[in-house]
């Protein structure tokens, strides 16, 4: 039961949490909710990237194990965040776009080694990309809309990405 938890639990989690980083940045959640969140990914990819290990040792799977892996200090970098200054958020928002590109690195690597749904992966990274550039833009420009639009433009790239992964493997 552990195993396909780890296999199918990423497409149910992947768009969850971009709804979730999203109802944040209209401030639907309180800091609190969002340290909790950030303390429990940090645990469940703690958790993943250990137990997952022996499966990803080569290939695609090495990849995404080190999006996994990266991602966890990415993510601790948010909880660290909370603790020295809240007010800050600058690692909060390393956490945020580290997660927003990292996936991106991994949908270019599966893109390139699959025979069939490369334009999932390709679409995938593409719209990180696109989606943090924009989210970035917002943050210069202090543009709420264009906050939300690369949130909503990153969480559709990566849900495609990992569902086709799901699906299809």
């Amino acid at each position: 039961m552990f195993r396909r938890a780890r296999e199918f639990g990423p497409s149910l989690l992947v768009p969850l949490a971009w709804m979730f980083v999203a109802a944040a940045q209209v401030g639907v959640v309180a800091d609190r909710t969002i340290f909790i969140a950030l303390v429990v990914m940090s645990v469940l990819l703690a958790g993943f990237a250990v137990t997952g290990r022996p499966d990803m040792r080569s290939g695609t799977l090495l990849v995404w194990w080190r999006v996994i892996a990266l991602g966890t200090v990415v993510t601790l970098s948010g909880v660290v965040g909370f603790l020295l200054d809240p007010d800050s958020g600058v690692l909060l928002t390393v956490a945020l776009v580290g997660w927003m590109v990292l996936p991106a690195i991994g949908f270019v690597d599966t893109g390139r080694r699959v025979t069939e749904g490369t334009w999932v992966y390709t679409g995938g990274a593409i719209g990180s990309m696109l989606g943090t550039v924009l989210y970035l833009g917002g943050l210069v420009a202090s543009t709420e809309w264009a906050l939300l639009a690369g949130l909503v433009l990153v969480g559709i790239g990566q849900t495609a990405g990992i569902l086709d992964a799901t699906i299809r493997y």
